[in-house]
């Protein structure tokens, strides 16, 4: 992999914009994120300068979406070239790009199509519709999913996750959603009912503070469906596209496992790293699972969308792909990922006063802290302890991804250097050493 050379900052700005801009927000954007106190100018690979001209390790990529960081080269060359060319056509044309994207991807996987959308709460959906599409002559419709999962901010997203936060104020959900204990195969095979048509789970949650499936879950999961006729789908928006070291977060759980040489689930959504900043979601459908031709269910008329899979969004992907296969970042991701979380978990020894415990794997990685009340240099504040120190890190230079209430995620760009991981490391210590003290 070619090492990453930060370019020479520019110098402060004379006039520090902050406050115009956040005034601007105030006044015309809709408050529905709780920003942090900084407002971003430039990026340039994994180093990110705010209106001020302070520099910042990004160590969360855009929650996981740039996958080769910041105003990367090839991308910025892929979009010059090809909206030069064509940048939209609607679906009821052919176009190469589209055709070229799709192939790829199931080239990852195992014989199947692909759907292209904008994004993975729409790349959800269409998971959705599938299921219900599958069970509809048999009158079947609900799709079990799992407590702490999350599945986009749509209605029916909201009625998937399985967090009461993101539900407050929009009830009634939709209905056909029913949430059991992750990682708990029994628990699953109780909540069956004669409704269940899909089982819908995340291979390594995010928002749900990082946490895996086990490899005993997956597979077991791929037998329950398969002796009860239901569908398996992953919602890999942020877990996939390379993020564990493999394309997909399943694939690396079940390597060398026995038994697992023929898993594959059904249907897969994907979205975030896929354009590497643009906005471009999909989803994978298995060509043939339960006697039916799965990935041709959804016919002419049954899904559409107007901006899914423009030959723009979809040259950016590819390139994205050409970048993470020349340079062998899959492997990048496995060594320095392996290397991160001994990092992590050595401050998990040296620090049990602030840490818990580190979970994940590769480029998807959860630092876990004790509740903001026990930790001597946040007590006696009402923030959780997740949002506390992700401030924390920005004071020390370093961006990081809040996870629930004591989670910090860090998902850098697949590209982050080990100069870069070393540095991120030590910021990470000098906090955790502060709040050791009080």
């Amino acid at each position: 992999m070619k090492e990453i050379v930060p370019p020479v900052p520019m110098p402060p700005l004379v006039h520090n914009q902050y406050s115009e801009i956040r005034e601007t927000f105030n006044r015309y954007v809709v408050p529905s994120y709780s920003r942090f106190e900084i407002a971003l100018a430039r990026g340039q690979g994994s180093y990110v300068w705010d209106v001020a001209g302070r520099r910042y390790l990004d160590l969360g990529s855009g929650i996981a979406v740039c996958a080769l960081g910041h105003a990367h080269a090839e991308i910025t060359k892929a979009l010059v070239e090809q909206s030069q060319r064509l940048m939209h056509v609607s679906n009821l044309y052919y176009h190469e790009p589209q055709g070229r994207l799709a192939e790829r991807l199931v080239g990852y996987l195992a014989p199947g199509k692909v759907f292209f959308c904008n994004s993975g709460g729409e790349a959800n959906e269409g998971l959705f519709k599938l299921a219900r599409k599958f069970g509809h002559d048999e009158g079947r419709f609900e799709v079990l999913t799992a407590q702490q999962s999350f599945h986009g901010r749509t209605l029916a997203g909201i009625s998937a996750t399985g967090q009461e936060k993101v539900k407050k104020g929009f009830e009634p959900a939709v209905p056909g959603f029913r949430h059991v204990p992750y990682n708990d195969l029994d628990a699953v095979r109780q909540a069956l009912s004669p409704s269940t048509v899909a089982i819908l789970i995340e291979g390594i949650q995010g928002e749900g503070g990082i946490t895996p499936a086990t490899a005993e879950y997956l597979l077991g999961l791929r037998r329950l469906c398969d002796e009860r006729r239901l569908l398996l789908m992953i919602d890999a928006v942020q877990c996939g596209h390379f993020r564990t070291g493999r394309f997909q977060s399943f694939q690396r759980i079940l390597e060398g496992v026995d038994g697992a040489a023929g898993f594959m689930p059904d249907a897969i959504s994907m979205a975030k790293s896929l354009g590497g900043g643009f906005p471009i979601g999909a989803f994978w459908i298995r060509g043939e699972s339960h006697g039916v031709r799965l990935s041709d269910l959804l016919g002419p008329g049954t899904h559409a969308t107007t901006f899914g899979g423009t030959p723009l969004g979809c040259a950016v992907a590819n390139r994205v792909l050409d970048v993470i296969e020349a340079e062998d970042l899959a492997g990048h991701v496995r060594t320095l990922g392996d290397w991160l979380k001994d990092e992590l978990q050595r401050l998990v020894e040296t620090y049990p006063t602030v840490l818990r415990t580190v979970r994940g794997m590769g480029f998807m990685l959860g630092l876990e802290f004790q509740p903001a009340a026990e930790i001597p240099g946040l007590a006696g504040t009402e923030k959780v302890a997740a949002v506390q120190v992700v401030s924390r890190l920005h004071e020390a230079g370093v961006l990081t991804i809040p996870s629930g209430a004591q989670v910090v995620r860090l998902l850098p760009a697949l590209n982050l250097s080990k100069p870069q991981a070393e540095e991120g490391i030590a910021a990470i210590e000098r906090v955790v050493h502060r709040l050791s003290i009080g």
